[in-house]
C-alpha cells in the first residue's frame, strides 16, 4: 500500500511540475533584411528552442546561429563568417516575459501580449518590447511575435561593397508551438 501511494504521490508531483513549465525545441524564427530591386536577403531557423514557464509568463528562446539556412549556400556562409561571426557568438538568446499571462485565458481565439525583455546576440544585449499573438492549438500553445531588429544596436556590421543590398532594419518572426 505504501508503494503504492508514493507512486501516485510521484505521479501528481511530475504531473504539477510539468504544466509549470511548456517547451519546444522546433520553434522557427524567420528573418528578412532585403532591400528592393535586390536580391532578397532572408532566412530560417527551424530549430529554436523555447521555454515558457506558465506560472510566471517567464519565456526564454534560445538559437543557434549556424542554423540559420538560407536559398543560396554563398549567402548563408557570408552571413556566418563576416556579418555574425558565428565562430566567436554562437547563438541568440531572447529572456523576457510575457505581461499578464495567464495559462487560463488561454484558448482557440488568438490573443495579444506585450513581451518585454533583453535579446542577446553578437555579444551584444538590447531590451526589447514586442508584441506576440498566444492562442491554443491543437499541438499546443501557439506563439506568434514580429518584430524588426537592427543591426547597429548589435554592432553587426555590414560591408561597405554590399551595405545597399542589405537592410539594417531585419524583419524578423518568431513561431513555436509550446508544449
Amino acid at each position: 500500500m505504501k508503494k503504492i501511494t508514493l507512486l501516485y504521490l510521484i505521479f501528481i508531483a511530475n504531473t504539477a511540475v510539468s504544466q509549470e513549465k511548456m517547451t519546444t525545441d522546433k520553434g522557427i524564427i524567420y528573418f528578412e533584411a532585403s532591400v528592393p530591386f535586390f536580391e532578397e536577403v532572408k532566412a530560417i531557423n527551424n530549430k529554436t528552442a523555447c521555454v515558457l514557464i506558465t506560472k510566471t509568463g517567464e519565456i526564454t528562446c534560445f538559437a543557434i546561429i549556424k542554423n540559420f539556412q538560407f536559398e543560396r549556400s554563398l549567402m548563408e556562409e557570408h552571413f556566418n563568417k563576416n556579418y555574425m561571426q558565428s565562430h566567436r557568438f554562437p547563438k541568440a538568446i531572447f529572456k523576457g516575459r510575457i505581461e499578464k499571462f495567464d495559462l487560463k485565458n488561454i484558448d482557440s481565439n488568438a490573443t495579444e501580449y506585450q513581451i518585454t525583455g533583453k535579446i542577446t546576440m553578437h555579444g551584444k544585449s538590447k531590451k526589447i518590447i514586442v508584441l506576440g499573438t498566444i492562442k491554443k492549438g491543437a499541438q499546443g500553445i501557439e506563439l506568434i511575435t514580429n518584430f524588426p531588429l537592427n543591426t547597429d544596436d548589435f554592432k553587426i556590421e555590414i560591408p561597405f561593397i554590399v551595405r545597399s543590398k542589405v537592410s539594417k532594419n531585419v524583419n524578423t518572426q518568431l513561431y513555436c508551438v509550446l508544449q
